[in-house]
């Protein structure tokens, strides 16, 4: 029965979800020509070719890909092992890779983060924060927040809902006491309005009772990004709906005014996903439970 070192199945792991033996080594530290001659050393010793590479291509051939997800699991149990032994010696320790959007990383996530390494402070959070689509298992994330307005799609990734944030009619004081006040959905016609997409002239709102409404206010701007509708409603340019992760810091002191009480334009949900081994891991399991405390609504 062939022996294998835990060290090769790791460096195997690292060089397929990093996509090449040049990304693993800039993310392990070490030369690609080492991941490259102990990858090849654990191929001989199979038997087998686990990667099919040349110098344009790096692929895993089919048993390498059956190979490759019972080489994760092993490394995930280690992982899991030597966290126990640690999270009985004490607090949680090691690294948590956590992937957010933009959007999601400044309003919900970042004013969080000192907490959470004060909490943990064996504990190490590294954070990419990027609007691009981000495979979690493939990229080596252990943690991924995502904010959407629809049911994300079914996967094998756990999901767990932390918050719910409705959207709000929102706008500045000296905006209003410019144009006013509007005091009835109707109202909204005759008001200036930042959109988040020039293709969206409409807005629809629901009361607290369940009635339905579409207002068609006068788009003078639109923006796809939340830092700038608030920052334009801010400086009075007209009304925007925004979530309550976003506007409520500028709504407590003063910089916004909610309108039209009662009423919402939808809502955002938070949702941490995550691989469902990783998530049995101590380290992992203190973070999405301090996040959950944190950022629920």
């Amino acid at each position: 029965m062939t022996a294998f070192n835990l060290n090769d199945l790791h460096l195997f792991v690292q060089a397929v979800e990093s996509g090449s033996f040049t990304a693993a080594g800039h993310h392990l530290g070490i030369p690609k020509s080492t991941i490259s001659k102990r990858v090849a050393e654990l191929e001989e010793k199979l038997g087998v070719r686990l990667i099919q590479r040349t110098s344009r291509s790096f692929a895993l051939t089919d048993i390498g890909r059956d190979f490759f997800d019972h080489a994760q699991a092993s490394i995930i149990e280690a992982e899991m092992a030597e966290s126990i032994v640690r999270n009985r010696l004490g607090e949680p320790s090691g690294i948590v890779r956590l992937t957010a959007a933009v959007p999601t990383a400044q309003f919900t996530l970042a004013n969080h983060l000192a907490e959470l390494t004060a909490r943990y402070p064996k504990l190490k959070v590294s954070l990419h924060v990027t609007d691009r689509f981000v495979d979690i298992v493939q990229e080596g994330f252990d943690i991924a927040l995502r904010s959407h307005r629809f049911p994300l799609g079914d996967s094998t990734l756990v999901q767990r809902r932390i918050a719910v944030h409705p959207f709000l009619l929102v706008a500045s004081p000296d905006y209003i006491a410019q144009y006013g006040r509007p005091e009835r959905t109707e109202d909204i016609a005759d008001h200036k309005a930042i959109m988040p997409s020039l293709s969206e002239e409409q807005w629809r709102l629901v009361s607290d009772s369940g009635a339905e409404t579409v207002v068609t206010p006068q788009p003078i701007m639109a923006a796809d990004e939340p830092m700038v509708l608030l920052k334009a409603a801010a400086a009075g340019m007209g009304i925007t709906i925004l979530p309550t992760s976003v506007c409520n810091d500028a709504l407590k002191d003063g910089q916004l005014v909610r309108l039209l009480p009662g009423w919402t334009a939808g809502s955002i949900t938070t949702t941490i996903l995550m691989p469902h081994r990783r998530g049995q891991l101590p380290s992992v399991r203190a973070v999405v439970e301090f996040l959950a405390e944190r950022l629920a609504g």
